[in-house]
């Protein structure tokens, strides 16, 4: 999702020994605050992992990390994540794959989400740093996404985690972690994306 930025310079002539003092904010195009865009060019490799960035998104936004994605922004490589506050709201961070910075934060806009109405965060004992570290036993590689899921209308899956890894052998593995047992199965559903995710 591209995002077009709006500059918005205040300028504050403050005459102090002759001197102006300027304040510059960004905003992108949802008017949510934005500090800067992220140091890692879209197509390279993020230094910052997903774990680091749920530490650095728990930092901003107490609560319950339910979805870490690695995205292209703006032509820059971010984590995008869902996190479910402790004040009982969702929120959406955006945390920079270069150097682990939170880039923005916001009351998440996104109404209507399904799986956000079906569950809390809290009904799910395994935790996304589990989910993460039993799906690379299982498949070992670099995270890309991890989401919290409920298919059991859908597909007969009960609540878990879809974790993605793009393996050493530099395919997409598409993984589920069971969020009550721990128990890694690959989903044999996604078999057909191969090399193209």
């Amino acid at each position: 999702m591209k995002r077009k930025f709006v500059i918005a310079a205040v300028t504050a002539a403050v005459l102090v020994g002759g001197t102006a003092a300027t304040a510059v904010a960004f905003a992108d195009d949802d008017g949510h605050d934005r500090e800067t865009r992220s140091s890692v060019k879209s197509g390279a490799t993020a230094r910052t992992g997903v774990e680091e960035a749920v530490t650095a998104a728990v930092k901003a936004v107490p609560g319950t990390v339910t979805e870490a994605e690695l995205d292209d922004e703006d032509g820059g490589l971010v984590w995008e994540l869902d996190v479910y506050g402790s004040d009982k709201v969702w929120h959406d961070v955006t945390v920079d794959a270069g150097n682990g910075k939170v880039l923005g934060k916001h009351v998440s806009d996104d109404e209507g989400d399904d799986d956000r109405d079906r569950y809390t965060p809290r009904s799910a004992p395994v935790s996304l740093d589990a989910a993460v570290d039993a799906a690379l036993k299982a498949q070992s590689g670099t995270v890309t996404s991890v989401d919290l899921d409920d298919d059991d209308n859908r597909s007969g899956k009960a609540l878990h985690w879809e974790v993605d890894v793009r393996g050493e052998d530099g395919k997409q593995h598409e993984l589920n972690v069971d969020a009550g047992t721990g128990r890694v199965t690959v989903d044999r559903s996604d078999d057909d994306h191969g090399d193209d995710d």
